[in-house]
């Protein structure tokens, strides 16, 4: 059995949107350092669950939630200490669809760099190079960093979007579906960062696409209608999996 350090803890997680309940008492660990798959049929509750592990489901209206997100050992929802403002920095997000920041390529590089008292033009400037370098990006865009980011091609926005994440220093990426809405090459890319980050960051994907999940992940949690049906190791759950319903999804007979 594979051992490895979680790097968040989730226990008895439960999420209400009004009378519907989202998720069902979920318990699962996340592995520090690795590329953790969150697979599922549409709506058993894969975003929302992502979205738990960074508070942006606080900013859901007539959202209710029981349970503990551990990050690092620290409940994230019950320590009265904790500012939501500062585990989204902690806990990168990328969407399904890139959201640039209407402005320069630099400076939405720089952006969160600026709001956290990051000063002097060299610093930023080696930052832009260091986080668009790591996203895979820089070689494209060194020569036009004054032109609106809006110009970029999808795919490129969306390593735009994982630059800015990155150059505030978070010590986790999230990814809703990042490339769902990307072409066949824009998405070979991020999924090589992603390969390439997983040494220095814990990566958490939700996918719809089991042969992404496949290639990427390391670790692999399956939902199914909000509850927990399985998780482990990559290899055991699309190798060996233990529960009906999992081997029913593999084989694609659930959808």
């Amino acid at each position: 059995m594979s051992v490895f350090k979680p790097h968040i803890s989730v226990h008895k997680l439960n999420v209400f949107y009004g009378s519907h309940q989202s998720l069902r008492d979920i318990t699962v660990d996340i592995p520090e350092k690795q590329i953790t798959a969150i697979i599922g049929p549409s709506g058993c509750g894969k975003t929302t669950l992502l979205k738990c592990l960074n508070r942006l489901i606080d900013l859901t209206d007539g959202v209710r939630l029981s349970g503990q997100v551990l990050i690092g050992g620290v409940d994230i929802y019950n320590d009265k200490n904790i500012d939501a403002t500062c585990i989204r920095k902690r806990m990168g997000m990328l969407c399904q669809k890139p959201f640039p920041l209407p402005m320069s390529i630099y400076d939405n590089v720089t952006y969160g760099l600026k709001i956290h008292g990051v000063k002097g033009k060299k610093r930023l400037d080696a930052a832009v190079e260091r986080y668009l370098t790591m996203a895979g990006l820089w070689e494209e865009v060194r020569d036009r960093l004054e032109s609106p980011a809006s110009r970029l091609s999808a795919g490129q926005q969306q390593r735009l979007c994982l630059a800015r994440s990155l150059a505030v220093e978070p010590e986790a990426l999230l990814g809703d579906e990042p490339t769902s809405a990307l072409d066949p090459i824009s998405a070979q890319h991020i999924e090589k960062t992603f390969r390439e980050l997983r040494k220095d960051y814990s990566i958490v994907i939700v996918t719809h696409i089991l042969r992404q999940a496949r290639r990427l992940a390391d670790y692999v949690i399956f939902l199914y209608l909000g509850e927990l049906i399985e998780c482990g190791p990559a290899e055991d759950v699309f190798g060996r999996p233990k529960e009906l319903k999992t081997q029913a999804y593999i084989r694609g007979e659930i959808s």
